[in-house]
């Protein structure tokens, strides 16, 4: 009794040093266009944030908050892969800029953040 005992629980030992990030995969930005703090030049942006993770882009929110507060619901591109989020932001006058992310990871965790840019 005691060996099948081992035996069952080997591969579950076995999966959690391997992977010990697999039960806790939040959502954590690994890359981000505009960058935090960057400067961009011009009107429009191409907004792009890459996760460790897949997220459910149904359930994920991008907000663009305006130099004034004014609050803008971005629309993730349907086209982008499951790990990241895409969108366009057009018309954007100088100043410094908040884009507040909001993603519903794989393991049912909502993460969310936000990064600041300057748009001159």
């Amino acid at each position: 009794m005691r060996v099948f005992v081992r035996i069952a629980i080997l591969p579950s030992a076995i999966w959690c040093l391997a992977a010990p990030n697999a039960a806790c995969a939040h959502a954590i930005i690994v890359s981000s266009s505009p960058a935090a703090g960057a400067t961009v030049s011009g009107d429009a942006v191409a907004i792009s944030l890459h996760f460790n993770s897949r997220i459910d882009r149904a359930r994920s929110k991008l907000t663009l908050l305006a130099p004034n507060g004014a609050a803008q619901a971005l629309t993730p591109a349907a086209d982008a892969p499951a790990d990241e989020l895409k969108a366009e932001a057009a018309r954007l006058s100088s100043g410094a800029w908040h884009l507040r992310w909001q993603v519903l990871s794989v393991d049912g965790h909502i993460t969310r953040g936000d990064i600041p840019f300057i748009v001159h």
